[in-house]
């Protein structure tokens, strides 16, 4: 319900015409209990919103580091996966990383959001599927997650670490491509 405050009369004599003229002012709304709010809420879902997109994008950028400067060490953990055929192991090993560090950027830019949020829901979902399978057959290999280097071994931490950082990158799906949302977003940004 919105409460609004009561029109006033403005009175003004003319020299031209010699009559009075009246004209009503716009009736402007009060700042009431519902639309602090509002503000309110609309501030809380602009500070998720830039604090998921930057968590996830240093994330995904932290986690591309050393896999971009040792390519072949993370290609025998793609390889420990045994999940890929061999011919696209060399591959993945280099496109991957790369991948990662062009998402982290694009999440801190805030370019191309509906893709890059799809990206990173495709991407987490198979980690954390990879991860759940390895640690069901019961195979201990190096996770591969943020380091090339072994001693971090496949373990439930890891994939409750890949669940959160999906949490984030599905609360922004949602806040990218939800109707009432992509409107506010819109107006934030321009």
């Amino acid at each position: 319900m919105e409460r609004r405050r009561s029109s006033h009369r403005i009175r003004q004599f003319d020299c031209r015409t010699r009559l009075i003229r009246v004209e009503h002012l716009q009736r402007t709304p009060l700042v009431g209990p519902t639309e602090k709010m509002d503000k309110k809420r609309n501030n809380l879902s602009r500070f998720l919103y830039y604090g998921s997109r930057w968590i996830l994008g240093g994330v995904f950028i932290y986690a591309s580091y050393d896999k971009i400067l040792h390519p072949a060490a993370f290609s025998k953990i793609i390889y420990n996966y045994q999940i890929l055929p061999d011919g696209l192991i060399n591959l993945t090993a280099l496109v991957l990383p790369m991948l990662e560090l062009i998402m982290g950027i694009f999440f801190w830019v805030g370019f191309w959001m509906p893709g890059t949020v799809m990206l990173s829901n495709i991407l987490l979902v198979s980690y954390i599927g990879a991860l759940i399978l390895n640690l069901a057959r019961g195979l201990d290999i190096n996770c591969g997650c943020f380091s090339t280097s072994s001693g971090s071994s496949i373990n439930i931490e890891s994939i409750l670490w890949d669940a959160a950082f999906l949490a984030l990158s599905v609360y922004l799906t949602v806040a990218v491509f939800g109707s009432e949302n992509s409107r506010e977003l819109k107006q934030i940004h321009g």
